[in-house]
């Protein structure tokens, strides 16, 4: 059974840091491209993050460039999110997911970006 089980989420001021964790199971984690959604309040989900299985490739949403880190450790099934500078339109529910088939996604972490 396919779980991705986030972390690391909380209330942070403009421009500081989160580093969100995203733990994986049930599934040979080493063979997939993981990647991290984002959903603020009233919108729909938005990619931000994506890695693949061998970290050679790693992709951004515009709005996060230069700002947010993607990493793998395949020996910990952890996928992590280091995000620096946050903005208050950071703000949102970030999810962890995986296709396999079909989409798998976790329960989501929430981050607060406010003053």
């Amino acid at each position: 059974q396919v779980q991705l089980v986030e972390s690391g989420g909380g209330l942070v001021q403009p421009g500081g840091s989160l580093r969100l964790s995203c733990v994986a199971s049930g599934f040979d984690f080493s063979n997939y491209g993981i990647n991290w959604y984002r959903q603020a309040p009233g919108k729909g989900r938005e990619l931000v993050a994506m890695i693949s299985s061998g970290v050679e490739y790693r992709h951004y949403a515009e709005s996060v460039k230069g700002r947010f880190t993607i990493s793998r450790d395949n020996g910990k099934n952890t996928v992590l999110l280091q995000m620096n500078n946050l903005k208050p339109e950071d703000t949102g529910l970030y999810y962890c997911n995986v296709d396999i088939g079909h989409d798998h996604w976790g329960q989501g972490t929430q981050v607060t970006v406010s003053s």
